[in-house]
């Protein structure tokens, strides 16, 4: 077939399907004493837009009581919101739950719903610490906080004509943001003085106030910017960890096993200095701080010290310090300073050489005339040893960063409970208990997914999985619940205001209540489901689907204006699925091999993208957001410019199911996206053709289900090497699945 000219019915397949969107915004609750407080135009803005939500809420559940009636036994069945092949329902076929509240995991307060990945670009959030009043949380351009006493307020204009929140925070509660700085790595609250302190990138320690915001607190502006009180240059390397012992000393981890102590003595000094005084306040504390790598220089423990200090506790109850590496861990004493102890992750004591001893012992043995020959002998074997395990530890560290080795053993997380026993988290998803002492007690894996934080209060510890899982134990270890709570690895947990706070990966943050699970979720889920009139709105799109066996052709823009220009005007997302762009032994050698490099695409792709967005009108009417090649597999998505803001999240996959299950001539490539905090996945599929390949075409359709990782375009390209494994599972979270295979299974 010429493809200049209009594709046949049997080579072309358009599905216009309705999509329907339910949003659960944030709940926003308001006391009768606050409503004096708001601005009549924000009150009818409100107002209206509750009664709209109550309007589409009457029409869902009218329309759902006559779609019922409709359905009686022995009436003609209508057609259903969503499609459902034959045998559908179960397995791979389930239908996602659709509701307000979710109903496998307690209700949650929306802090920060889940922001669109390309709005977060520069300013990811990577830690957060709670005070009594406030959360604070470290970014990658500074700080930011919430007043706990606005989680349920919202920002200036947002449902109005005017909304001043940036891009991908409207929906948060309102915050305040820091000027911009190197990146946050570490955060650390010091409540008695009203202070958070801040490790970042750039090795420097930077010190804010609590109750900076008390005379500029204004919701409607977050570009009102506040600056920190104090900031020196504590390392040479970023500042990975930070504590504060019972005496009032802050501790600093950094790369290389560097920790610093800075004497609260200085510090206090200070942070009451004036502002005019404050480059004389940087310069005291700068020459006040203990280096423990230099006191140890002349024992055997210096060189055991060399990994990147991750993780610093203080054990307020016996006075001690805590600093763990990625498979090592350190004691020290908070007062004296002392290093008490150093044993790895199996709990078993690192041992020193004690060189002195040595160099005692030698020099007994041999005369007064050869002393100086013995001591440079020794003095050479000395620094031999030391620069053969810097290189040792040298080689750990790059394999703990490069992911082999004992990668399962890995500490992820530490924290200390109020009983002073102390829990780590492995990447084996073990959990271990060890006491104040370095003594290791038991282990307990509920979980295999990898361990990313833990928090704790009272008699409870929360643990946060990188599948996005929390689960809560008691203190001796034994678990109470759990459930999903993101969509991604929980990077961050922390307790303020009654809720437990977590922070996932994508920068969405959630909280809920610290008696979760029990029974006060079930009172607010009751409550929350017979109210979510007030805070759901539906948004009704359309999505037009095709798939072409060009057979190595090229279209005309006439034929291509027939397929698609006719019908996209009344339509949202548009996902073409194109087979057999170009074939070919040397192609499809050559493809392969780009793929083990991460590289695809080629010009003949290109060139039908390029087509179709002439078709679409792309750049004015539509944009293409992301596209996937694998070989002769090609599949793209257009979205229309008056919903990109909403559509976002693009990741990409490619799987082959040709020779070897390694040649691209025959397999899928994938496209997933969030559309409304709705996820949609398309997939487009080239299997083998003809009645006698059933079994190779289902062989491969299994092959696909299960293989097939989706993660974010990387490299230049927009893509990601095909069959390469990713940590986000094939179909996981997918709302919406839509497959666009030719006619082979017709």
């Amino acid at each position: 077939m010429d493809p200049s000219s209009p594709p046949p019915p049997l080579l072309r397949q358009n599905d216009v399907a309705s999509f329907d969107r339910e949003t659960s915004s944030r709940i926003y609750l308001h006391s009768s004493s606050s409503d004096d407080d708001v601005s009549p135009s924000n009150s009818i803005q409100s107002t209206n837009r509750r009664l709209d939500y109550m309007l589409q809420f009457l029409d869902r559940k009218l329309s759902a009581d006559h779609g019922h009636r409709r359905h009686s036994p022995g009436s003609r069945a209508a057609p259903l919101p969503e499609f459902v092949a034959k045998g559908g329902g179960a397995g791979i076929f389930r239908l996602p739950a659709r509701g307000a509240v979710h109903p496998a995991r307690p209700p949650s307060l929306e802090l920060r719903p889940h922001p669109l990945r390309e709005t977060q670009i520069g300013r990811f959030l990577r830690n957060i610490v709670s005070s009594q009043s406030q959360l604070w949380a470290a970014s990658e351009c500074g700080v930011r906080f919430w007043n706990f006493k606005d989680l349920y307020a919202s920002w200036c204009g947002v449902g109005g004509e005017e909304v001043v929140a940036r891009s991908g925070d409207e929906e948060s509660a309102p915050f305040r943001e820091s000027v911009w700085t190197s990146p946050a790595l570490c955060l650390v609250a010091d409540e008695g003085n009203r202070l958070v302190w801040s490790g970042h990138k750039d090795g420097k320690i930077r010190c804010w106030k609590m109750d900076d915001d008390d005379d500029n607190n204004d919701n409607c502006d977050w570009s009102n910017r506040f600056t920190e009180s104090l900031s020196w240059h504590a390392h040479r390397g970023p500042v990975l960890s930070l504590t504060f012992t019972s005496y009032g000393d802050l501790w600093s981890g950094s790369e290389g096993g560097g920790i610093k102590i800075w004497p609260w003595e200085a510090v206090e000094k200070s942070i009451h200095l004036t502002k005019e005084e404050r480059h004389s306040a940087v310069i005291f504390v700068e020459r006040s701080y203990v280096d423990l790598r230099s006191q140890l220089s002349t024992n055997g423990f210096s060189n055991m010290l060399t990994s990147d200090v991750k993780y610093l506790v203080s054990d307020n109850l016996r006075a001690k310090v805590w600093s763990a590496g990625y498979f090592s861990f350190a004691l020290w004493d908070a007062r004296t300073r002392e290093l008490l102890k150093v044993f790895n992750s199996e709990g078993q004591i690192e041992n020193r050489l004690d060189v002195s001893s040595i160099q005692d012992f030698s020099v007994e043995l041999v005369s007064s005339s050869r002393k100086d020959k013995t001591q440079s002998s020794i003095g050479f074997f000395q620094r031999s040893r030391n620069a053969i395990m810097g290189a040792a530890d040298a080689v750990r560290r790059v394999a703990a960063k490069g992911g082999f080795g004992d990668d399962h053993r890995r500490i992820e997380a530490l924290v200390v409970t109020i009983d002073g026993m102390i829990w780590t988290g492995c990447t084996s998803g073990l959990l271990v208990q060890w006491d104040g002492n370095g003594n290791r007690i038991q282990d307990f894996l509920y979980h295999s997914s990898a361990i990313q934080c833990f928090c704790t209060f009272g008699m409870q510890i929360w643990v946060g999985y990188v599948s996005g899982t929390v689960q809560v134990l008691d203190l001796k270890g034994n678990l109470i619940g759990g459930w999903v709570a993101h969509g991604s690895p929980i990077v961050k947990m922390t307790v303020g205001a009654g809720y437990v706070f977590a922070l996932a990966n994508h920068g969405g943050i959630r909280g809920w209540n610290i008696t979760s699970p029990g029974p006060l979720d079930s009172i607010l889920r009751s409550e929350l489901g017979g109210k979510e009139f007030l805070y759901t709105k539906i948004e009704n799109i359309k999505i037009l689907s095709g798939t072409w066996n060009v057979g190595q052709g090229k279209a005309s823009l006439d034929s291509l204006t027939s397929w698609l220009g006719s019908v996209v005007s009344d339509v949202s997302l548009v996902v073409v699925g194109l087979q057999e762009v170009e074939m070919g032994a040397g192609f499809l050698a050559m493809s392969a091999a780009k793929e083990t490099v991460g590289l695809e695409g080629s010009s003949v792709g290109q060139w039908w993208l390029d087509m179709i967005g002439k078709t679409l009108d792309e750049g004015s009417t539509f944009e293409r957001i992301g596209s996937r090649q694998l070989a002769g597999l090609v599949i793209a998505v257009w979205v229309k410019t008056n919903i990109r803001f909403h559509v976002g999240d693009v990741e990409v996959a490619a799987v082959p199911c040709g020779f070897g299950r390694a040649i691209g001539n025959k397999g899928a490539v994938g496209l997933r996206i969030r559309v409304y905090d709705r996820i949609m996945c398309f997939v487009n599929c080239h299997f083998a053709a003809h009645l006698d390949a059933v079994g190779r075409r289902n062989a491969d359709f299994d092959h696909v289900y299960r293989t097939m990782s989706f993660s974010r375009p990387t490299n230049l390209l927009n893509t990601t090497a095909a069959g390469t494994s990713s940590s986000v599972p094939t179909f996981r979270g997918t709302n919406v699945c839509t497959c666009c295979p030719l006619y082979s299974y017709k």
